[in-house]
């Protein structure tokens, strides 16, 4: 089985716990991503062999492209795919794609072209048309602020894929000897796409004309210990605030790491800071502040207060599952969406915007460390499922076993699956 994504952490990391499930059914995988050395360390750690496609994603994230460049970086991203995949794809029997809406049109298409099943998945459901929600707008592509009906809004995401990616996977398409496609959000989507989130931070509900198939989060149970001194710390006194944002860059964001502590020493907390993309560090010397580079959050996350971070939902799904309040500073895509996901569910807090200061984030842990909110976030950890790995694994080797023609994986859709 080939799985395929280009993204950040958040897009690699459950095809990592999704690779290792599959193995140990009797799958043979390999996983097609970014070749930065974060990714490729990762997926040595299990043993599953990485095939690169596509510039670094950290590089491509801190050089904080313009918007304007979107559709010639999709075509050279599809343009690499229609190179390197069909040989990886030959002779697999399914072929996962994921990822932003132009990496999965360029691997959909390599399934197409090579003859093998595909199966379209998404770890957020904004990307899936429905009444119920707003689409996201893509950069330099806003939604007119007059226009509030959800229908012709998403028929204006219709359009602005059509406009920033179609001419592109047409050429790619064309390359491998294919029929152009019409509309781009309907070719990556189709009729079945599979949505892997946990219905209870993040519940579907029925869509006409969409038979979505809802799986539960990838999670790889991670049995990593902590570094010896980051435990040591963790031993040394009460429990910390963890700050960490991950792969976001925090272009314009002023100086998060001070504020953070400031915040974190305003409650008498000591702070985890998590280093990640932005390389945040240390403001002063104190020991009362520990930086962290590469650390198992489901071992991290029950030992501290709250957790500061940007909303991915790997990072979202982690803290949830850990029973941890969280203050969630989304910086975009679909971040705002699981901010505000967070503060429905009363596990934690939404801050207003991308930019924390020190008295943002002091007010939103006054809320976060309140007994209350860690009450709410233990009986909302009581309820969000762990087998969604398992649920998608059973499903794709269900797929192989069923022998049939070329085309989407089926499964059963609308609901969660359990295996």
């Amino acid at each position: 089985m080939l799985l395929s994504t280009y993204g950040s952490r958040g897009d690699v990391e459950p095809l990592v716990a999704l690779a290792v499930r599959l193995r140990e059914l009797g799958a043979e995988v390999r996983v097609c991503a970014p070749p930065d050395d974060d990714f490729t360390q990762r997926l040595a750690d299990v043993d599953v062999p990485l095939v690169p496609v596509g510039p670094s994603a950290r590089a491509l994230t801190l050089s904080g492209p313009s918007p304007s460049s979107m559709p010639q970086r999709a075509a050279a991203l599809m343009a690499g795919q229609a190179e390197v995949l069909p040989g990886v794809a030959e002779g697999c029997d399914v072929l996962v794609a994921t990822g932003m809406v132009p990496a999965a049109a360029g691997a959909l298409s390599v399934a197409e072209k090579v003859g093998i099943r595909s199966v379209s998945v998404t770890f957020q459901q904004l990307t899936l048309p429905s009444l119920r929600r707003r689409p996201l707008a893509y950069g330099g592509r806003p939604f007119p602020p007059e226009v509030t009906d959800t229908a012709v809004l998403w028929e204006m995401d219709a359009e602005s894929n059509n406009v920033l990616f179609r001419q592109a996977l047409n050429a790619t398409r064309k390359t491998l000897g294919l029929a152009p496609v019409d509309d781009v959000r309907e070719y990556v989507v189709g009729a079945r796409p599979w949505l892997a989130t946990d219905p209870v931070l993040d519940p579907w509900f029925a869509t006409p004309g969409l038979d979505v198939v809802q799986t539960g989060s990838w999670i790889l149970p991670d049995e990593r210990p902590l570094p010896d001194d980051l435990a040591a710390f963790l031993d040394a006194g009460e429990a910390p605030v963890y700050v960490g944002f991950g792969s976001m860059p925090l272009n314009g964001s002023g100086d998060v790491a001070r504020a953070a502590i400031a915040a974190a020493r305003a409650h008498g907390r000591r702070l985890v800071l998590g280093r990640g993309w932005a390389d945040l560090a240390a403001a002063d010397g104190a020991d009362d502040c520990f930086v962290v580079g590469e650390a198992n959050h489901q071992a991290l996350f029950p030992r501290v207060a709250a957790a500061v971070h940007h909303g991915g939902q790997g990072t979202t799904m982690t803290a949830a599952r850990a029973a941890v309040p969280q203050v969630v500073v989304p910086q975009l895509a679909d971040q705002p969406y699981w901010a505000g996901r967070v503060a429905d569910l009363g596990i934690g807090v939404a801050h207003d915007g991308p930019a924390p200061t020190a008295a943002s984030l002091t007010a939103a842990l006054d809320t976060a460390l309140a007994g209350q909110m860690r009450a709410r976030a233990a009986d909302v950890a009581g309820t969000v499922r762990g087998d969604g790995t398992g649920v998608a694994a059973k499903l794709l080797r269900e797929a192989v076993a069923d022998g049939g023609p070329a085309g989407r994986v089926g499964g059963v859709g609308g609901m969660y699956r359990v295996g």
